[in-house]
C-alpha cells in the first residue's frame, strides 16, 4: 500500500503539470522580457508558479501561514512586492504567452482553412469598496443596466472556434473625474505604471484598439474581430478594417448612427423598413449591401436574423467583409458565445474577484493577468486531452480536425431527425424509406445535397 496520500499525489501531479507548462512556453524568458525580474533573493519565475497553482490546491496564503503549512522560501512582503511592482508589463506577457500557445500548440492541430477570430468584449470587475482602490470607479454595467463600483475588465481573446485562449486584458475605470472614487497617483508618462494608468482612464473603443495592436505585435493573427453592440462604432470598424483585420459586430439600433445605402444616410432602423423580408423558415430575414463610414467609406454587408428570446424581434449583424455568405457570418458570429463562458469560469472557479483584496492597481492588474494564464493552462490541457491529433504524429494524419460549427453537420442532424420519426410514425419499411428518402434527395437544390453527401460530392 502507498504511504503517499491521494491529496498529496494529486497535489504532486499538479506541480508536475505546471512546470512542464513552465517549461515548454519559457514563462521565465517570457516574464523576463516583460522586465518581471528581480534583482536579488527569490526568482520571480518562482512567486509567478506559487501564485499560478495556489487556487488549485485549494489554500490562500493567509491560511497556510495561520496553519503552518506555508513552507515557500519566501516572506508575505516579497510575495506582495512582486504583485505590487511598477515596472512588470502584465499586458505583454500575456499576449506573448497566447501567441506562443497559439502558434506552436494550437495552429497545428486545425486545417489552414479554419477562420480563426479575436473576440473582444467587457465584464464587470467587482469591487464592494472602492473609496481606497486606486482608479476605483463607477462604471456601468450592462448586463444590470446600472452603475456599480469597480472596473470594466476590457479582454481580447483568440478562438479557432473550440479552444479560446485569452490574450490581453484592461481594467477599465471611467474617464470622467466624477466617476473615480479611488485615489489617481501620478506616474511619469514615459513608464510602463503611466502608461498603464492612462489606458486604464481612456474610452473604451480606443483600449480596443491598442490591446488588438498589443497581440499582433507579439505575433498573433485572425481573420475577423467580433464584438457586440457596445462596441460597433462605425469609425471603429473602420480602424480595424485598415489593420487588415475584418469585424463581425452586431449593430446597434440606434437612430444617431448612418450608414450609406443607395445614395442615402440610413439608420438601421429604416434600412430595415424600407426592404422586404425572406419569408419562412429563412436563416435570416434580410441581407443589404451598405458603405460604413463617412471619410473614407467601406462596403459592407449587413443580415438581420429572428431575435430567438423573441420572434417578434430582429438583430442585425455587420460584417466588413461583403464576400462572405450570410450562413457564415452568422456561423463565425456564434463563436463570440466563447467569451461568455470564460467570463463565467475565471469568476465562479478561478477566483478572479475574490482572491486579491489589494488596492494597489498594478496588483490588480497582476491578478487579473495570472487569471488569465491559469485558464490558459486549463484550455491548452482540455485541449490535448480531448483532441487525438495531439498524441503523435500518427494521429496527426490518421484523425480528422476537432470539429468546427458547420452547416453540414447540422442539416444531417436534422434528416437523421426527419427520417427517425417518418418511420416511427407511419411506419415506413426500410424499402419505402429509402425511395421516399431518394425522391425527396433528389428534390433539393444542388448545394444542399452536396452538404448532405460531402464525400461522394468530392469523389
Amino acid at each position: 500500500m502507498s504511504i503517499i496520500s491521494q491529496n498529496n499525489t494529486k497535489e504532486v501531479a499538479l506541480l508536475d503539470c505546471i512546470q512542464r507548462f513552465f517549461s515548454k512556453h519559457h514563462i521565465g524568458k517570457l516574464l523576463a522580457k516583460c522586465n518581471g525580474t528581480k534583482e536579488k533573493g527569490v526568482p520571480a519565475i518562482s512567486l509567478l508558479r506559487y501564485k499560478l497553482g495556489n487556487i488549485f490546491l485549494g489554500r490562500s496564503m493567509y491560511m497556510q501561514q495561520r496553519s503552518g503549512s506555508f513552507k515557500e522560501g519566501f516572506s508575505k512582503n516579497t510575495f506582495y512586492r512582486f504583485l505590487n511592482s511598477t515596472k512588470t508589463n502584465w499586458l505583454r506577457f500575456t499576449s506573448l504567452l497566447a501567441a506562443d500557445i497559439v502558434n506552436n500548440d494550437l495552429k497545428d492541430l486545425t486545417d489552414e482553412k479554419r477562420t480563426n477570430v479575436f473576440i473582444v468584449d467587457d465584464s464587470l470587475f467587482n469591487r464592494s469598496s472602492c473609496k481606497k482602490t486606486e482608479l476605483g470607479s463607477r462604471v456601468f454595467d450592462h448586463t444590470d443596466m446600472t452603475y456599480k463600483k469597480g472596473y470594466r475588465m476590457l479582454t481580447l481573446s483568440w478562438s479557432d472556434g473550440n479552444t479560446l485562449i485569452p490574450v490581453n486584458s484592461c481594467l477599465v475605470a471611467s474617464s470622467k473625474e466624477s466617476n473615480v472614487i479611488g485615489p489617481v497617483h501620478t506616474f511619469d508618462q514615459r513608464t510602463i505604471a503611466g502608461k498603464r494608468r492612462k489606458l486604464a482612464q481612456t474610452k473604451a473603443p480606443e483600449v480596443m484598439l491598442t490591446l488588438l495592436d498589443t497581440a499582433a505585435s507579439s505575433g498573433l493573427s485572425a481573420d475577423y474581430v467580433l464584438f457586440d453592440c457596445w462596441f460597433a462604432n462605425p469609425a471603429q470598424m473602420t480602424a480595424i478594417k485598415s489593420r487588415n483585420m475584418d469585424v463581425i459586430a452586431m449593430v446597434k439600433k440606434s437612430s444617431r448612427i448612418k450608414y450609406g445605402y443607395k445614395d442615402e444616410q440610413l439608420n438601421i432602423m429604416e434600412i430595415y423598413s424600407r426592404n422586404k423580408k425572406r419569408r419562412g423558415r429563412s436563416k435570416y430575414l434580410l441581407s443589404v449591401d451598405i458603405m460604413l463610414g463617412k471619410k473614407n467609406p467601406i462596403p459592407a454587408k449587413i443580415v438581420c436574423v429572428r431575435n430567438k428570446a423573441n420572434r417578434k424581434d430582429w438583430l442585425a449583424l455587420l460584417c466588413t467583409n461583403p464576400n462572405l455568405s450570410e450562413e457564415e457570418i452568422v456561423r463565425i458570429y456564434g463563436k463570440r458565445w466563447q467569451i461568455e463562458v470564460f467570463f463565467k469560469t475565471c469568476k465562479s472557479m478561478l477566483n478572479l474577484i475574490g482572491e486579491c483584496h489589494s488596492l494597489s492597481y498594478d496588483a490588480l492588474t497582476a491578478h487579473t493577468a495570472i487569471v488569465f494564464t491559469r485558464y490558459m493552462l486549463l484550455a491548452l490541457e482540455q485541449r490535448q486531452n480531448e483532441d487525438q491529433r495531439t498524441l503523435g504524429e500518427l494521429f496527426f494524419y490518421l484523425v480528422d480536425e476537432m470539429a468546427d460549427i458547420t452547416f453540414s453537420r447540422s442539416l444531417c442532424i436534422l434528416m437523421d431527425a426527419f427520417m427517425a420519426s417518418l418511420q416511427e410514425i407511419l411506419k415506413l419499411s426500410e424499402n419505402q424509406l429509402a425511395v421516399f428518402t431518394a425522391d425527396f434527395e433528389a428534390r433539393l437544390p444542388e448545394y444542399l445535397r452536396s452538404a448532405l453527401h460531402p464525400v461522394a460530392i468530392a469523389a
